[in-house]
């Protein structure tokens, strides 16, 4: 990560709402839990990695300085999403915006 990077996400104020709907819908159709520290757990499915990679690479446009793993572990899809410290409630903000109703984040 590049520490010269700001840390402010380039969306803007119409684009941001999409992002938010995208990702819920996300979260909505396959998230299966969120653990104490903020990861995403969703269901193997080719159709939910395209989706998540797909949000992946728009995030890694609007907020480079963010970090993104996902990856496969006992069955499910793992998303972890970590910042540097000042990105601590943007990286919150992006975990609840997966969580659904009934999901305990």
């Amino acid at each position: 990560m590049n520490t010269d990077t700001p840390i402010a996400c380039s969306l803007s104020a119409e684009e941001l709402p999409n992002r938010l709907a995208a990702i819920s819908a996300i979260g909505r159709d396959s998230l299966l839990s969120v653990s104490a520290d903020g990861a995403l757990r969703f269901r193997a499915e080719a159709d939910t990695r395209d989706r998540l990679e797909a949000v992946i690479a728009a995030e890694s446009e609007c907020c480079s300085f963010l970090s993104v793993d996902l990856r496969e572990e006992a069955g499910e899809l793992l998303l972890t999403i970590t910042g540097p410290g000042e990105a601590e409630a943007l990286v919150s903000d992006l975990v609840h915006a997966f969580a659904t109703e009934g999901q305990a984040v």
